[in-house]
């Protein structure tokens, strides 16, 4: 079953397109990374599928409603954090809370509970007290706490020091390992949402560049340096960064098959010394980026 689903997803604003023709799938049970640089469209399509912004064109369907028909029983099942999300300063965190479980029938009072020890949240400051961090963990709480089938994401680690952000993380990874949750964030963070997530997808320029699995992307890529290669030898073809200097060539392969892709490698550079490594998700998007997000990527990974 697919929690979100999106076909020819577009959002004009004028004469600018931030969502282009999007078609995404994302399985129940996905913990998936929306990455991409800024102005890609990220946060766009996030408030497409809340139905904070209508599709200029096609659709999206999130826990199988249109998402323009998103009500009361599908959003007690979506969490949603955002980096811009307004709450009600003036309340405490326990009066917060008091006014949010009412709107929740399978509010879990032990998990709000757990949540709120695990934060250090104190119950009887007010909201527009707290810091930042202790904010968006209040928010994450309220959004935890009666265990929806979809958690959303915006950019929740924005402005967060390390402690603060490993608490947060760390949180997600307990509750998530609770039950059947399909998460979605946008986070320019890449180190903390490699540890969370199993699926990748990249925009760029409000389009889908790739969509697959972490484990299948960081099996892919390889960052490879060959020493002592004839210096006539060049790139092949989809090989991306590719720099030679002297008797030193790099270049990234983003078609890593194991012994056939090392064999064609060392015959490719006849007489040179070939060492490959696996690449850290941070690197692989930054290597798209820096690329252009080929499309050919996108075909590279199907």
């Amino acid at each position: 079953m697919n929690i979100i689903e999106t076909h020819n997803l577009t959002r004009r604003f004028g004469r600018t397109e931030a969502v282009h023709g999007l078609d995404f799938k994302l399985p129940a049970g996905s913990l998936c990374a929306l990455l991409g640089p800024n102005g890609a469209g990220k946060t766009t399509t996030l408030k497409l599928l809340m139905n904070l912004l209508a599709p200029t064109a096609g659709e999206a369907r999130v826990l199988g409603t249109d998402s323009r028909k998103l009500g009361e029983r599908e959003f007690a099942q979506i969490g949603y954090v955002s980096e811009n999300q307004q709450l009600p300063l003036w309340m405490n965190v326990r009066q917060f809370l008091d006014y949010c479980r009412p709107f929740y029938p399978t509010w879990d009072r032990g998990l709000e509970a757990t949540l709120l020890a695990q934060f250090a949240l104190p119950e009887n400051r007010k909201l527009q007290h707290l810091s930042r961090g202790m904010l968006m963990k209040a928010a994450l709480l309220s959004a935890l706490a009666y265990r929806p089938k979809l958690l959303v994401l915006d950019e929740p680690f924005s402005g967060l020091d390390p402690l603060v952000r490993e608490e947060f993380v760390r949180g997600l990874l307990e509750v998530s390992a609770t039950g059947e949750w399909t998460v979605l964030v946008s986070s320019h963070d890449i180190e903390e949402v490699e540890r969370l997530c199993d699926r990748v997808a990249l925009l760029d320029q409000g389009r889908l560049r790739l969509d697959e699995s972490a484990d299948g992307l960081l099996g892919r890529f390889r960052r490879v340096e060959v020493t002592g290669a004839a210096a006539e030898t060049g790139p092949a073809p989809g090989w991306l960064e590719w720099e030679r200097a002297g008797v030193l060539t790099r270049f990234t392969d983003p078609a890593y098959a194991g012994e056939a892709t090392e064999r064609a490698w060392r015959e490719r550079f006849p007489g040179g010394t070939v060492v490959a490594r696996p690449m850290a998700l941070r690197e692989i998007f930054l290597t798209l980026a820096r690329s252009g997000c080929s499309e050919t990527l996108k075909g590279a990974a199907a």
